[in-house]
């Protein structure tokens, strides 16, 4: 029952479109001190960020790199082969998803196959690059296609209850903001590895013969060692999380999760629609040009150099890593004072400006204006993640409030599905988008319409698609008083966790 103030009511619609009657309380509640979670299991989880950077985006910043500039791959059958691997991962990420929420074990229904699943990601990663040189582009497409679906399931036995985690490591509505600020916080770590990846490949040490960096080489070597990384820290991510609500309330549980509902239901939920909107405009349209940018620096501010570029790329990963911790820490502040919607508009119309400032950034008279650009980028991105994974987590509470079930995995399942779909689209659009602006891997100059229109495209096309997430996310409802009114109703029901 609702607190004897709070008399005043208003109708809110449910996930499913019903209306029903709610108490609204006189003030937002003051935090509980049983939210917090302890600081070894917030780093615990966070540094599953390693596995989420280098198994999923890692090789996404390499394949270009290494395919198409080290092995002259064309790049449209690199983004229709990205493009391709969307099936299997909607598969793998339905499937673990579903499994997870329906395990009972004594090591709780996602630390498992977060430890089998991190093991074998740190296993798989450097095979990714298991090729030859001299092979054809078929041959090189049926790799990089049969590579890619394998290793699919690979990362989804491990991402899909380590995201599912994230959501239920507390109730409290600040403290899941805190929990993804640190997570997001240790994430500029794998991020800056990433960064330094193309420059990595070039050193010295992979030199052929007459000079020229053996790319593929270095790539080998990189992701080996980055895997090594992975298996230790899958063991430290199971020894140092726990699993709350696991063991408050889902253990006793017998109640079984359908499969059907890890999309069908799962999409019903209002909210969700409206987060993963947000997500996938926001995926797409990055995704879209995430590649002009090493392309621009490659290719206008450092004129085809691709040493010297690399070395840029790696000074530009640090800049992403100081002003990606501050825009994390910026968004937190929104957040707390506006509310998550209010500090993911924010965020999106810094974004807008940041695009904006790309035509200007990219420069060869001042290359180090480069440094701005990235960094602006990594603002808006460490800023939106850190209020998307706290406001997903609210959302799995409005969908129990319905459902009488805990399904984190079948949330996470799909939002990483509908994420993929818009960053597959995005990453199939951005091979096309380059060879729209005319350019040619076999030139090591490109000319001055290739040029112009890789920065028309690198600043318009994330614009665009920002404007449609701000539409979306202003409809967002779930605010810090109705989610205080969701947690009564819920430990009402089944208890406090």
């Amino acid at each position: 029952m609702l607190p004897q103030a709070a008399k005043e009511t208003d109708v809110l619609a449910d996930s499913a479109g019903a209306a029903a009657p709610l108490m609204r309380p006189a003030a937002a509640p003051a935090p509980v001190a049983n939210d917090r979670v302890p600081t070894s299991q917030k780093v615990g989880f966070g540094l599953g960020s390693f596995h989420d950077m280098w198994g999923h985006w890692l090789y996404q910043s390499l394949v270009f790199h290494v395919f198409n500039i080290g092995l002259g791959v064309a790049p449209q059958l690199i983004s229709m082969a990205m493009g391709i691997k969307i099936f299997a991962d909607a598969v793998s990420d339905a499937m673990f998803g579903w499994i997870s929420d329906n395990t009972r074990s004594r090591w709780g229904r996602r630390r498992p196959f977060i430890l089998v699943g991190g093991i074998l990601t740190g296993i798989g990663l450097p095979l990714l690059f298991a090729v030859g040189r001299g092979w054809t582009d078929t041959e090189y497409f049926i790799f990089l296609l049969v590579s890619t679906c394998l290793y699919a399931p690979v990362m989804s036995c491990f991402a899909m209850p380590w995201n599912s985690l994230g959501a239920e490591l507390t109730p409290g509505y600040h403290e899941r903001t805190r929990v993804m600020s640190i997570k997001n916080a240790i994430q500029k770590i794998p991020e800056l590895g990433m960064f330094v990846a193309a420059q990595f490949t070039t050193l010295y040490f992979f030199h052929d013969a007459s000079g020229k960096p053996d790319i593929l080489l270095g790539a080998q070597v990189y992701t080996a060692i980055l895997g090594g990384i992975l298996v230790v820290l899958a063991i430290v991510i199971f020894s140092l999380t726990r699993e709350r609500y696991y063991e408050s309330f889902v253990a006793q549980s017998r109640q079984r999760v359908p499969f059907k509902d890890t999309l069908y239901r799962t999409l019903k939920n209002k909210p969700f629609r409206l987060m993963l909107g947000t997500m996938l405009t926001y995926n797409m349209a990055t995704a879209m040009v995430g590649l002009l940018g090493y392309y621009a620096t490659v290719y206008y501010v450092c004129g085809g150099d691709v040493v010297a570029a690399t070395k840029w790329n790696s000074l530009m990963g640090v800049a992403g890593l100081v002003s990606g911790l501050v825009g994390i820490a910026f968004a937190g502040w929104v957040a707390k004072r506006w509310g998550k919607r209010n500090a993911l508009m924010t965020v999106l119309w810094l974004g807008i400006a940041a695009f904006i400032g790309d035509w200007f950034f990219y420069n060869p008279q001042l290359p180090w204006l480069q440094l701005f650009a990235s960094g602006g980028v990594a603002f808006i991105g460490a800023g939106f993640w850190t209020i998307y994974g706290s406001a997903m987590a609210d959302v799995i509470d409005h969908d129990e409030l319905s459902s009488g079930q805990r399904r984190e995995g079948s949330f996470a399942a799909c939002g990483s599905w509908i994420s993929k779909v818009g960053l597959a689209l995005g990453n199939s659009a951005s091979g096309w988008v380059l060879a729209f602006t005319g350019f040619n891997a076999k030139l090591p100059v490109q000319g001055e319409d290739a040029i112009f229109l890789i920065r028309v495209c690198l600043s318009g096309i994330p614009i665009i698609g920002l404007l449609i997430a701000l539409v979306v996310v202003s409809r967002y409802f779930l605010t810090e008083q109705r989610m205080h009114e969701i947690r009564i109703e819920l430990e009402a029901r089944r208890g406090t966790v």
